[in-house]
Parts: C-alpha cells; sequence; structure tokens
C-alpha cells in the first residue's frame, strides 16, 4: 500500500507536486493519470526515494522506502526500461540484483521464463528493442515477489500481444491481493485494465475514484445513429447547431442533442433508421475533460475534442 500525505516538491520556482493526499490500495490496479508535465514521474520517484519531497511524506507499507529491509521483497518497479548496464547480458543484470538480496539465481530464471526472454537471457541488454527492454525491467521489478508493483509506461513499444500480457499480468498480480499502481497515456489500455483512476495535473489530484465513476461523472453525452442515406439528417442536425461525427459509412455520432429530437428531425426528414442508441462516454472523453484545464505542452492547433462545442464537430462533418 502506498500512503501520501501533503507530499510536495518544488524545483526552484517550479511547483511539481502539489500537497498530495492519497492512499493507493492492494488489490486493485489504480491507473495514475495526467499530461505530461503533470507531475506523474516526480511522484513516483518519491514514493521510491529516487526523490527527496520538499514537504509531506511518501510512505510503502507504512514505511519510507529507505527504511525498507531488503527493498525488491517489498516494491518492484519499472520507471525507465532502458536503465540497464547495455554491456550485462539479461540474465547477469537480474543475477546482480539477486544477490544484493540474497534471491536465489533459480529466481532469476523463473522470472525470464514469466516475462518471455527465456531463449534471449544471455544477450546484452543494449541490443534489445524497446520491447524486450520492458519485459526485462518486468523481470527485475518482479524478483523479490514484491507486494507493491509501481510501474511507468509500462506497454510503451510493446506489440499487441506483449500489451495484452502486461494487461492480464497487472490484473493476475492484483487479484493476489499486490498493490499494483500503473502511470499511462494510452486511455484504451486503462480502460481495459484499471479498477481505480487517479489524475493530476500541474501536480495538484483531480480526482481519485472508481474508474466507472469516472466515466459516468463526465459530462460528454452522444447519440449514435446508423442510417444508409443520412445526408438530409446531418443537414437537419447542423442547422439546429448539433455537432455530427461521420465515424464510419451511414454511422454518425451526434452531440448536442437528445436522442429523442434525433428521431423526431429523422421522421421529419424522411431518413430511415438503423439505429438510434446513446453512446456512453469513454474514458478518454472523461480524462479530457478532467484535465483540459491543466495541460501544459498544448499544441497551437489541437485536433478537436469529441467533447468540444457542436461547431467543431459540425466542421468534422464537412471534411
Amino acid at each position: 500500500m502506498i500512503t501520501l500525505r501533503g507530499l510536495t516538491k518544488r524545483y526552484g520556482d517550479t511547483l511539481a507536486v502539489d500537497s498530495l493526499d492519497l492512499e493507493v490500495r492492494p488489490g486493485l490496479v489504480t491507473g495514475f493519470l495526467g499530461p505530461n508535465g503533470a507531475g506523474k514521474t516526480t511522484t513516483m520517484r518519491m514514493v521510491l526515494g529516487l526523490d527527496r519531497p520538499t514537504a509531506g511524506t511518501a510512505l510503502i507499507g507504512g514505511r519510507p522506502y529507505r527504511e525498507l529491509d531488503r527493498p525488491l521483497h517489498h516494491v518492484g518497479a519499472v520507471l525507465d526500461a532502458k536503465a540497464v548496464h547495455p554491456g550485462r547480458s539479461a540474465r547477469s543484470h537480474l543475477l546482480a540484483l539477486a544477490r544484493t538480496h540474497r534471491i536465489p539465481g533459480r529466481r532469476v530464471d523463473e522470472v525470464l521464463e514469466t516475462v518471455g526472454l527465456e531463449s534471449v537471457a544471455r544477450r546484452r541488454a543494449g541490443t534489445f528493442s524497446l520491447g524486450m527492454s520492458q519485459r526485462l525491467g518486468i523481470a527485475a521489478a518482479l524478483l523479490g515477489d514484491p507486494e507493491l508493483l509501481v510501474l511507468d509506461e509500462p506497454v510503451n513499444g510493446l506489440d499487441p500481444d506483449g500489451v495484452l500480457w502486461v494487461r492480464e499480468l497487472m490484473r493476475s498480480l492484483a487479484a493476489e491481493g499486490r498493490t499494483v499502481f500503473v502511470s499511462s497515456h494510452l486511455m484504451s489500455e486503462m480502460q481495459q485494465t484499471a479498477d481505480r483512476l487517479v489524475a493530476i495535473g500541474r501536480g495538484s489530484l483531480l480526482a481519485d475514484a472508481p474508474l466507472a465513476e469516472v466515466i459516468a461523472n463526465s459530462a460528454w453525452t452522444a447519440v449514435r445513429v446508423r442510417a444508409p442515406h443520412p445526408e438530409d439528417l446531418v443537414s437537419a442536425l447542423e442547422s439546429e447547431g448539433a455537432g455530427v461525427e461521420r465515424v464510419g459509412v451511414g454511422e454518425l455520432v451526434v452531440t448536442g442533442a437528445e436522442m429523442e429530437r434525433v428521431g423526431e428531425l429523422a421522421h421529419r426528414a424522411g431518413v430511415a433508421l438503423h439505429e438510434l442508441s446513446p453512446r456512453a462516454a469513454s474514458l478518454e472523453q472523461a480524462y479530457r475533460e478532467l484535465t483540459r484545464d491543466s495541460v501544459q505542452y498544448a499544441s497551437p492547433n489541437p485536433c478537436p475534442d469529441p467533447s468540444a462545442t457542436p461547431a467543431a464537430s459540425s466542421n468534422r462533418s464537412r471534411a
């Protein structure tokens, strides 16, 4: 379990983390979300004793990381998958870590098999792809059979099979009663993996709630429409200021109009409908609402937001 109390980090005049109060509980996959520069990695580094807080505390099982006896048995972490001596083989790297904690060599072979690297165990880590390095980092995190996993963007560089493997691994570890704390920018992956979400922006806590609650609290609503010839309906919707996005042949996503009103307009325009249904918000839409005022490094011409104004959405329908 991770406990943060008033956790604060300043770099000169920059407030990177602002008085975070948080508990990351066992038995759950907790997703840690936020824009670039939000303070996620800095928070993780303070939890792992790599950065000293300006104020407040970060505790693992009630103790600071520096006070843990043989810390690999308590917490495993992947913050930088490439942070391995390039001249060492995968097995030598893990064996060196194991010896610092009196972990037997057979455990090294076990985790290499778990992550699928047994066939390249004697290859130098410097020759590994990013995906292979991620697997090696996860092997190191699992080495001490810890109760807590802290993972920063663990699926970067992985192919689809690797992403599925990491997802299932995290969920299986949480099901065993372990604490899994994972940072990611991949909202679709977090929606399939996380039980609970923590979101920060500009160093401050924006949300700490179950995944379903975060999505349910989103103000984004839309209507899904399928029609073989929707052109007259699109015109009618746009004339009322609704947003229309074409997402496939004969398929629309309508914002800014109630489902009943869409049906009335279709009837009036003589448009046959094959489907008219509400479309629930996704984690991506909920996340963008949460962090809209916290993005520090926005592009001057960002991609259209599916929860943006009707005018912006209707422009997409004409593209």
